[in-house]
């Protein structure tokens, strides 16, 4: 899956979903590039990526280049190996089921091998659609989540990729970041120039999206 063009941009930043499968990764990064859900969703099998320009609250745009990575374990060799040269990545667990949470911790520390030494990391949890008129569904609290995240000092979000709940909030935090560290790097231009990013995405219905 890609959706790159031809736009010019004067960042280029990899960003990479990891987690268990079934959380919803394919979702997530679908409705953010195209505002809408896969008709056909399948598991992801080893590697999907699909591109989006973004601009930035200075104008200048900047390509975030999203990778889908297989949640799977037969395919766990593979996806880490996509690690690599990742400024970002968003690890996704299923709010409705607490054993996407307890993998977490280890896809962090994988990524904290494989990827860049500064990787920006958000803990996401996805599926809050399923929750919001079934408490009793939420079997992972979002302070549980929250506590985990400060401990590892990693971003917090709870999101929707049915509804697109809080789905631009998470890549546009995780972007806002990567150019912040990557701005502070010697060499790099206006390092303390704003970086709040406009939001391009828009929540549509899926039934009437032509993804």
């Amino acid at each position: 899956m890609d959706n790159q063009n031809n736009e010019d941009y004067s960042d280029f930043f990899k960003v990479v979903l990891v987690g268990d499968a079934g959380v919803g990764k394919t979702h997530l990064m679908t409705r953010y590039v195209k505002g809408c859900l896969p008709k056909n969703a399948v598991p992801t099998i080893g590697i999907e990526f699909a591109g989006k320009t973004v601009t930035l609250q200075n104008g200048k745009k900047v390509k975030a280049q999203i990778w889908d990575t297989a949640g799977q374990e037969r395919y766990r060799g593979i996806t880490s190996t996509h690690f690599r040269k990742a400024g970002g990545a968003l690890v996704v667990y299923d709010v409705t089921k607490e054993k996407t949470f307890e993998s977490v911790v280890k896809w962090m520390e994988d990524l904290r091998y494989q990827a860049e030494p500064d990787v920006v990391i958000m803990l996401v949890g996805n599926k809050i659609d399923l929750v919001e008129n079934n408490g009793s569904a939420r079997k992972v609290q979002k302070e549980d989540a929250k506590n985990l995240a400060q401990q590892h000092k990693v971003l917090f979000e709870e999101s929707s990729a049915v509804t697109g709940q809080n789905v631009g909030q998470c890549f546009d935090r995780l972007l806002q970041e990567m150019y912040k560290i990557k701005s502070l790097t010697p060499g790099q231009d206006n390092p303390n120039q704003g970086i709040s990013i406009k939001n391009q995405d828009q929540t549509q219905n899926p039934d009437n999206c032509k993804c």
